[in-house]
């Protein structure tokens, strides 16, 4: 039997599962989700969802990889043929994002350019974002462009590949995030900006507050969609899990923070309708941030350096997303490496150009009053992601059962947050996961409106 891929080690294995979740989530969705949902109470949520259900849904999946050595769906089919559907389900979730993941990580591709080209001060104009994701062929070349440097790293493999891309990229990008965030929380007039992320208004409380911040977990954290279960079953026995998934946190939530402090300041301190600024959504990152750099001494060539450590954070989570499908291509249709990858790969760039397309020749195509990539982010994260999450709670919590999950990772360590881990499994997690299920099909459906 062929020897399967694997990391080298902790710090690879780490870097790696930073890198997936350390990406887009966190540079360009984290900010806008909490300008979005009032600010503080947003971040406050989120902070307490990811010590609990974060960590315990992490822990979960990289165990089952790593009992299991297997892909999602031969991990879940390891523990009854009736449970393969789970896997199913992450592999669908990873096939809709990569389709519209390419095209952002275009965006990011055409600013680098820009910064390059000197041209940081058209960017940093009123409309030139918009002006540009709806012109029909440039944004999807660029599309094309991230989905090839994909490919080379994912032709790599795991340890040649994916870990060695991660250890050289997340460090440079933790140093140039501090350097911008720093920077941007200390302009005249940025600490109106800094009160409305670190204080929390109650008043903004909801149930959507929850409902985006499960969401953004679950995109940020790469939960439920294979990804983490992927990982671990590239992960040698030795390795502490749930250390590990610790370091995975702090990582990918310091990022996250830094990516509010660096966007959220500089929306108070350089535009005059700040409630509109922060309304705009998915743009914030590629319309605030330019006018930073056009503000800022050497701008051009902070802008650059930024937008190349985007690119490559994104780079480290497409790969990451498109690893689950290649894994799933190899281990149940017995895929070698390459056509594998170059069959990932195909897929994503259809799925780019509808993504690409709605925001200029289809931007009539709306799907409950969504464009076409706003309703592939939607159906993947608000619906799909809390689905599968709930899906292996139940299989695991309650079905299966936690201990063969619990004595994999008591191989390696003792098991210190067990008792969190269970109750979040068995309990909480069922729970809110099934009634943010159930209201986002009353959504889909128009009885209720979030």
């Amino acid at each position: 039997m062929k020897k399967r891929d694997s990391f080298s080690g902790k710090i690879g294995f780490i870097l790696a599962a930073a890198g997936s979740a350390v990406g887009l989530g966190n540079l360009w969705r984290f900010p806008y989700l909490v300008a979005r949902y009032g600010g503080g109470i947003f971040l406050l949520v989120y902070l307490v969802l990811v010590i609990t259900f974060g960590y315990a849904l992490m822990t979960l999946e990289i165990g089952i990889g790593r009992k299991t050595g297997l892909s999602p769906v031969g991990a879940f089919r390891a523990y009854g043929k009736k449970h393969a559907w789970a896997g199913w389900l992450t592999v669908l979730i990873t096939l809709i994002i990569t389709g519209y993941y390419a095209v952002i990580g275009g965006w990011v591709l055409k600013y680098i350019v820009v910064y390059i080209a000197d041209q940081g001060a058209a960017a940093a104009a009123d409309g030139y974002f918009n002006s540009f994701i709806s012109r029909p062929a440039e944004p999807l070349i660029y599309a094309l462009v991230f989905s090839l440097a994909g490919l080379a790293v994912l032709l790599g493999g795991v340890k040649g590949g994916i870990e060695k891309a991660s250890k050289v990229l997340m460090p440079l990008l933790v140093i140039l995030s501090v350097f911008i965030a720093v920077y941007s929380a200390t302009l005249p007039g940025a600490i109106e900006g800094i009160k409305f992320i670190l204080i929390p208004d109650f008043s903004n409380f909801g149930f959507e507050t929850v409902i985006g911040a499960v969401g953004q977990m679950f995109y940020s954290m790469s939960l439920a969609m294979g990804i983490m279960l992927t990982f671990g079953s590239y992960l040698d026995k030795k390795t502490n899990i749930e250390a590990s998934v610790s370091n995975v946190e702090i990582f990918d939530t310091g990022i996250a923070i830094l990516a509010a402090f660096m966007i959220i300041p500089a929306v108070f301190v350089f535009s005059s309708d700040t409630a509109a600024q922060l309304d705009q959504g998915a743009g914030l990152m590629f319309v605030t941030l330019p006018k930073v750099f056009d503000y800022i001494p050497l701008g051009r060539f902070v802008g650059a350096a930024f937008f190349v450590l985007v690119a490559f954070a994104a780079l480290t989570s497409f790969i990451s997303v498109d690893e689950v499908i290649i894994a799933t291509l190899s281990d149940i249709f017995h895929l070698k490496r390459v056509p594998a990858v170059l069959l990932t790969l195909g897929v994503s760039c259809l799925l780019s150009v509808p993504a690409s397309l709605g925001f200029g020749a289809w931007d009539f195509v709306k799907i409950m009053g969504f464009s076409i990539l706003d309703f592939m982010d939607f159906i993947s994260n608000s619906l799909l992601l809390p689905l599968s999450g709930l899906g292996m709670c139940i299989i695991f919590g309650w079905v299966v059962g936690l201990k063969p999950i619990v004595e994999e990772i008591e191989l390696s360590s003792k098991f210190r947050r067990r008792k969190i881990f269970e109750v979040v499994v068995k309990y909480i997690a069922p729970i809110l996961l099934g009634a943010i299920v159930v209201t986002n099909v009353l959504q889909i459906m128009g009885i209720v409106s979030i």
